[in-house]
């Protein structure tokens, strides 16, 4: 006879402590109300570029930092705005989280 397993997943880290993340708009939120949106560090290729390397890596080809990182979020249970959140990935410790306009390139 087969046992399964159930896990309840609390939080990105396992733990009872949540992730914060502070949002220009409205504030400091549950990272539940926001959506992943990758890494804000890559450089999209032009537009015109016909090069599929550069493509390649930047649409398939994902860096795992350990550290501090810069990463898009959009508050898509608030106010719908794209965010650029500085994050250490090993602790979960968030930093600024300007609107990603305001941000500018990587």
């Amino acid at each position: 006879m087969a046992t399964t397993s159930t896990a309840s997943a609390i939080g990105p880290t396992g733990n009872d402590s949540m992730l914060r993340i502070p949002c220009p708009q409205c504030g400091e939120r549950d990272y539940t109300e926001f959506r992943y949106g990758g890494d804000a560090s890559k450089s999209r290729p032009d537009h015109a570029s016909t090069d599929r390397r550069a493509w390649l890596d930047y649409v398939f080809l994902f860096d795992n930092p350990k550290g501090w990182h810069r990463e898009y979020w959009q508050h898509v249970q608030g106010c719908r705005q794209w965010l650029v959140l500085r994050r250490n990935t090993a602790t979960n410790t968030v930093g600024e989280a300007p609107r990603a306009r305001a941000a500018g390139p990587p």
